[in-house]
């Protein structure tokens, strides 16, 4: 079984940075750094596991119970002792919903959905599918340029645009 330690950090709106801190608005301004709550020791072992599942999720992985471990998982260690484990995604997965799942994260990044971006945001959609892999899929121009309503020609021009800079 792998080991891998993850220290999770956060930034708060002012830029500060904490590890395993929370913050809260005060009347000082965001981002006033305040002492995590106090559990009781039956919940503490939840509270690393509750702020690991977005990156679990994330990186499509699945978080599990270490009864449930397998040695090609990888172990949740908090404080010493082993909370949970992550079982990385399949490799060998069908990449039938990929290129819809790095669109939809490129409207997340940009705040907008393709159809109400303008020609810079597209550009920079384009670039960003680029750098994700979307393209070495199988007929991805053809579907990405559907998704921003535009050619196939504009999406060649795009990634060469992108390419150059």
């Amino acid at each position: 079984m792998e080991v891998a330690i993850v220290t999770v950090t956060t930034t708060c709106c002012r830029a500060m940075t904490h590890s395993s801190t929370f913050c809260q608005l005060s009347d000082q301004g965001y981002g006033a750094p305040v002492a995590p709550p106090e559990m009781p020791p039956d919940e503490l072992p939840n509270a690393p596991l509750t702020m690991l599942q977005p990156i679990v999720d994330a990186l499509g992985a699945t978080l599990l119970p270490t009864d449930e471990a397998t040695d090609d998982d990888l172990e949740v260690v908090w404080d010493g002792a082993v909370l949970a484990a992550v079982r990385r995604p399949d490799p060998h997965l069908d990449l039938h919903d990929a290129l819809p799942t790095l669109i939809a994260e490129v409207e997340h990044d940009i705040g907008l959905p393709c159809a109400e971006m303008d020609r810079s945001q597209k550009q920079e959609a384009v670039a960003l599918l680029n750098e994700r892999g979307a393209f070495t899929l199988r007929k991805s121009v053809e579907d990405v340029a559907e998704a921003l309503g535009v050619s196939r020609f504009t999406v060649y021009n795009y990634l060469e645009r992108a390419e150059t800079d």
